[in-house]
């Protein structure tokens, strides 16, 4: 089945829930009902609240409809009657919505006694609908803002068949158990507080975490050419007119006054960038030169938007500028492409999408150049072999965009680094190098980011991983569980050793029984438990506990420690 055909089943759905809305709720005012991509969606202005538990008697009234098998029917009219229709039955918020389609004729649909004015497509009959689901009642802005009414909207999914909505329900329970929120709390990663709202407070495990990816990243970027530096996070609001963010982007921003002048806290890193290589006079020998940053950014992002490490206000970006010639435009992104695929699969990521996004609405520099720099990231993918589709209208304001989706254990897509091919700044700056002929010449920068956001890609990781990270990437990588008090000296011992050899180790030290303890440590999802008792502390062993395999029998400690050597090297990553 198509995904258009998909699309068509769960917009025909959304409009049998409106009608069963209707239908319970006397008075309740229809807002919109698209499908959208893991099922749809309707808001509505309701007489009275309803929760969760209300769903179930909506789906029965929705399952009567169905039954019905009533037929969808296409209806068009003129604005003048669609309006008489809309306030006859005293439907403001489709009324707002008709006031400004510009078309003179609009069409409705209309199943049983309800209609709905929508451009369609929809099934033939109610009865075509196989399989749905509602899952979950939230509240929106009317059109996303909040000087708006807030609705209620109510979330289902639908499918052709009950299979494929069983397989749905099982990866959304399988969801909710890997959600980063819930594991960031068990695992002692991370926390958040109202006194900074949408800012994530990291706890020490959560650092290592944190810090495992920066040192990959760097280390990533050294072999690669990239030298590093860190901008300040308050910059005057006139460098933002320049730069043009105060134009495109000012509504995610925030501003303050120091010493009478205007200032803005940095949403992006890159007009430091662009500062920094003003300071000095290149030549085209220096470049390509390549910049790096792990620059913290606040972005001003709505309450009604922000969720857990997904969406904060403020997080650190695996930032880099590339500046160089027209002509090293190709091989650099070629280069940065390779990085990308890299770091992704270290990562346990083997699927991936990859999208080219093309001039957006609100863009900065002359259609040219746009054309100029959307056929250069095109080339160079071509280049590298990498299929990709194009995503109109949604680059950045100053340059296009190549953007790369990531698929999780759960098939779910994430969108994540991005490469922007920019001529407009440098031009703004007057950023200039000296060509092989003497003259002035302007330098093209690339921006980009691998991660994305350190912070987004950790919350990514959590639920990939399901918390049970890999072990080169665990924040503790293995616990000792000494029987009784007896043997704590013995676990000192091993931690030592252990330490010394760069492991991160914690020792169990309360008086539970061994059981207790394990089941503890499994719930820290740790790699490896090392069990210590008589045994081991008389003939010098550890007893080694995999967290997925179980009991792997007793051993010397430098084995088990050329067994963790070789899993790190390896970098395996331990998907459960």
């Amino acid at each position: 089945m198509s995904q258009n055909d998909l699309e068509t089943i769960r917009h025909s759905t959304s409009h049998v829930l409106a009608q069963a809305v209707k239908a319970l709720y006397p008075g309740a005012k229809l807002g919109i009902g698209p499908a959208i991509e893991e099922g749809f969606y309707y808001d509505f202005d309701l007489p009275a609240a309803i929760s969760v538990a209300d769903l179930s008697k909506i789906e029965e009234k929705m399952k009567e409809v169905i039954k019905a098998n009533q037929k969808f029917e296409k209806i068009e009219l003129s604005k003048e009657e669609a309006l008489k229709q809309l306030k006859a039955a005293d439907e403001p918020y489709k009324i707002e919505l008709l006031v400004e389609i510009p078309d003179k004729n609009v069409t409705f649909y209309k199943n049983g006694d309800f209609a709905d004015m929508c451009r369609g497509p929809h099934l033939r009959y109610t009865k075509e609908i196989k399989a749905f689901k509602l899952l979950s009642v939230a509240g929106a802005y009317w059109r996303g803002s909040e000087k708006n009414k807030m609705l209620t909207r109510i979330y289902g999914t639908a499918f052709q068949g009950k299979e494929e909505l069983a397989e749905f329900l099982r990866l959304k329970v399988e969801a909710e158990q890997r959600d980063h929120r819930k594991l960031g709390r068990e695992l002692d990663l991370f926390s958040f507080h109202d006194e900074a709202p949408a800012n994530a407070f990291f706890h020490p495990k959560g650092v290592l975490l944190f810090n495992k990816l920066i040192d990959f990243a760097r280390a990533e970027n050294t072999k690669r050419g990239y030298q590093e530096v860190m901008t300040p996070l308050i910059l005057s609001e006139e460098l933002w007119h320049r730069s043009g963010h105060y134009d495109n982007y000012k509504e995610h921003m925030y501003f303050t006054k120091v010493d009478e002048r205007d200032f803005a806290v940095k949403p992006m890193n890159c007009p430091g960038g662009l500062l920094i290589f003003k300071e000095k006079k290149y030549s085209y020998r220096d470049l390509p030169l390549r910049v790096g940053e792990f620059g913290r950014v606040h972005r001003h992002e709505k309450s009604g938007v922000t969720h857990g490490l997904f969406r904060v206000r403020t997080f650190v970006q695996d930032d880099a500028h590339i500046f160089c010639t027209e002509e090293q435009i190709e091989n650099e992104i070629v280069s940065v492409i390779d990085q990308v695929f890299f770091t992704y699969k270290t990562f346990g990521f083997k699927d991936f999408e990859v999208e080219l996004s093309t001039e957006p609405e609100k863009a900065m520099g002359s259609k040219e150049i746009w054309r100029k720099a959307e056929g250069a990231l095109a080339a160079a993918l071509k280049k590298a072999k990498i299929n990709f589709k194009i995503n109109e209208g949604d680059g950045a304001f100053y340059g296009p965009k190549i953007d790369f989706h990531i698929k999780d254990s759960l098939n779910r897509k994430w969108q994540c680094g991005t490469i922007q091919l920019d001529f407009s700044m440098p031009e703004r700056f007057e950023l200039t190098y000296t060509g092989p002929d003497g003259q002035e010449h302007r330098p093209v920068m690339i921006h980009r980011a691998i991660y994305g956001s350190i912070e987004r890609f950790m919350g990514i990781l959590i639920e990939h991983f399901g918390g049970k990270f890999p072990l080169w990437l665990s924040p503790v990588q293995v616990k000792l569980l000494p029987v009784s008090e007896k043997f704590f000296d013995y676990a000192q011992e091993i931690k030592k050793e252990l330490a010394d050899n760069g492991l991160r180790v914690e020792i169990d030290f309360s008086a539970e029984k061994l059981g207790y303890k394990i089941r503890q440590a499994q719930l820290e999802k740790l790699p490896y438990m090392l069990i210590l008792g008589e045994k081991e502390a008389k003939e010098k062993l550890v007893a080694i506990r995999d967290r997925t395999k179980g009991d792997l029998g007793a051993k010397l400690l430098g084995q088990f420690l050329l067994m963790l050597k070789k899993e790190i090297d390896n970098r395996r990553e331990n998907v459960v």
